[in-house]
């Protein structure tokens, strides 16, 4: 049952802990929040303009450059006076030409629908013997030794049936980086989802090319081609062509200045790019709409808390964080990283039914901000987690000892986690009051964490992160990628 009530909210607020009663002003700002959101929100529809008039956001691609122009222009529509772009210049990647050919031999091969993984090389043609890798982590390589040196890798996407209990996965790019470390000249990846499906994402563990030729295959086709690997050896043939070189980018930032604390910021964030195959309205339209909707809301209703807020659409995601990256590089560069005290990230966040953040420390605050919005609408939770991952913008936040979070718990609407990179990512997946949800909920999240007299979490010094990091069982996808930065 939801209720809309500004009376008992008010009352209710009454018997939350000290904490959500540290701004008396919340419960009332809280429910302004969400009336202007469930009757005004931008959120769906101006994904859906965006989705039908520039289609997919490709870093680097005019596309991209469309879809920063349009954020850009929200922003000042919104009212925002200190809108920016930022830009950056990296080596982007595209694809170009595709052909996977697989048969007992080299005289036999038969065409296999694929997709190309960026970022593969400029050109690539080889005939090599296919190998199965299984999962394609470290105990498959170890328990074949120079099995795929000189060969070509078939890895399961996920963690294959069967495994042993507790495996864990790692990233496409982290496994490319393992056939590689062991002597792959190739690697076909087959897919979790059932149907065919194919989706593509980065193999590459730097954002820069890749010397092999790394191939995503429908979940069918995989486990198809594993059970012959069984009776008999199997050739693989790919032939590819692809585009690299540097591009230029934009992530864009409006800026709302803080009342009393304007040099203490918090930076919400979501990936504004998507891959070519599709319109990526669920990866990640879902997430930085809302976050453009947030913005909208602030202004509509002249929210001004004590700390800055940066609403920041990052490109380059897709392609290895590149935006978030250049972002992290500007602030060393200019001396405001520091003036950085939380990251809220959103990346494919739908209907959340609570919230979630690097250290448990945040959970008082962030369930007292919590407690009100459920007073709001029983929908919501307010359930809390204290947990860290990889592969998204919070990434480089992350590692500098930035405390990160945002909000969780919501599913994704019916069949939209199979189109995660896939040619089926379109605007018919959204979900509108799924948006309201993330924009509400997470409205109020950002406004207490921007609002609150002081910050129960903190910077970690080096050491702290290093700590932070084993705690979460970060360091070996970290040191596959390059970016375990201690000796030990």
């Amino acid at each position: 049952m939801k209720k809309y009530f500004t009376l008992g909210v008010l009352a209710a607020a009454l018997s939350l802990p000290a904490k959500a009663q540290e701004n008396k002003a919340w419960p009332e700002i809280f429910q302004k929040i969400n009336t202007e959101v469930q009757t005004n929100s931008k959120a769906y529809s101006s994904l859906k303009t965006a989705s039908e008039t520039i289609g997919h956001r490709m870093t680097g691609s005019e596309n991209g450059k469309k879809a920063e122009e349009f954020a850009y222009n929200l922003f000042k529509s919104y009212g925002f006076s200190d809108v920016q772009y930022q830009p950056f210049e990296v080596e982007s990647w595209s694809r170009g030409t595709l052909a996977l050919q697989v048969g007992s031999d080299a005289r036999q091969l038969t065409n296999i629908k694929s997709v190309s993984l960026a970022h593969s090389p400029v050109k690539a043609s080889l005939t090599g013997q296919l190998v199965d890798m299984g999962n394609g982590l470290e105990a498959d390589y170890a328990a074949k030794p120079n099995a795929v040196k000189g060969k070509v890798a078939l890895v399961y996407l996920g963690v294959l049936p069967g495994s042993p209990q507790g495996t864990r996965s790692l990233h496409r790019s982290e496994k490319t980086a393992l056939a590689l470390k062991y002597g792959a000249k190739g690697i076909i990846i087959f897919n979790t989802v059932a149907g065919g499906t194919l989706l593509t994402g980065t193999a590459s563990v730097t954002g820069k090319l890749i010397p092999i030729p790394a191939v995503c295959v429908g979940r069918e086709d995989g486990f198809r081609l594993k059970e012959q690997l069984k009776t008999a050896p199997l050739t693989a043939k790919i032939d590819m062509t692809n585009f690299s070189g540097k591009i230029k980018a934009r992530n864009v930032i409006a800026t709302l200045k803080g009342t009393e604390l304007p040099k203490e910021k918090i930076v919400i964030g979501g990936h504004l790019d998507s891959w070519d195959l599709a319109t990526g309205a669920i990866d990640n339209g879902i997430g930085s709409f809302s976050v453009l909707d947030m913005a909208r809301t602030f202004q509509t209703l002249k929210l001004r808390p004590k700390r800055t807020i940066e609403f920041v659409m990052f490109m380059g995601e897709e392609e290895g964080l590149l935006g978030s990256e250049a972002y992290l590089e500007q602030a060393i560069k200019n001396k405001s990283l520091d003036q950085v005290a939380f990251m809220l990230n959103y990346d494919m966040t739908n209907d959340p039914k609570g919230y979630t953040a690097s250290q448990e420390a945040c959970k008082g605050l962030f369930q007292s901000i919590g407690a009100i919005a459920a007073q709001i609408d029983t929908t919501f939770k307010n359930s809390f987690s204290a947990r860290a991952g990889l592969h998204s913008d919070h990434q480089p936040f992350m590692l500098h000892g930035i405390p990160t979070g945002g909000s969780s718990g919501g599913k994704l609407p019916a069949g939209a986690g199979d189109c995660y990179h896939a040619d089926c990512d379109s605007f018919t997946l959204v979900d509108e009051q799924g948006m309201k949800n993330t924009v509400r909920f997470s409205s109020m999240l950002l406004y207490g964490l921007a609002d609150a007299a002081t910050l129960p979490s903190k910077r970690l010094s080096d050491a702290e992160t290093k700590a932070f990091l084993l705690q979460n069982n970060l360091k070996e996808p970290l040191k596959i990628a390059g970016e375990w930065r201690w000796k030990d």
